[in-house]
């Protein structure tokens, strides 16, 4: 899957258009991606990327247009426990990391907040 284009609230990903959230899995998106604590990720709003954790060694954590998404210790941690390295940026930084990674054969993950 590449990531063909971002800004503020849409995305593209393999010429599909997508104006919410999403998470990118080695073998689908997940579109409409919503999140317990809204501007606060936790484990739980993880559990496909950690069914996925045979298939991804990196998650890349798209933290929003303006990085006012925030990831928690807790959720670090759980992600460390996983087995899961952790990279969180804000979303347009996000996208050019995973583009990067996968171009280079990575297995690599992403959950992007399109806004804020």
């Amino acid at each position: 899957m590449r990531i063909e284009w971002y800004d503020f609230g849409r995305i593209v990903i393999d010429g599909q258009s997508y104006g919410q959230d999403v998470i990118l899995l080695p073998d689908r998106v997940i579109p409409r991606w919503w999140r317990e604590r809204g501007h606060s990720l936790s484990p739980a709003d993880l559990t496909d990327v950690v069914q996925a954790r045979e298939q991804v060694d990196i998650l890349v954590v798209g933290t929003g247009a303006f990085g006012r998404m925030i990831v928690p210790a807790e959720t670090r941690d759980y992600l460390r426990e996983q087995g899961i390295q952790l990279i969180a940026e804000p979303t347009g930084s996000a996208v050019e990391e995973y583009n990067r990674r996968r171009e280079e054969g990575q297995s690599v993950t992403a959950a992007l907040h399109l806004t804020c």
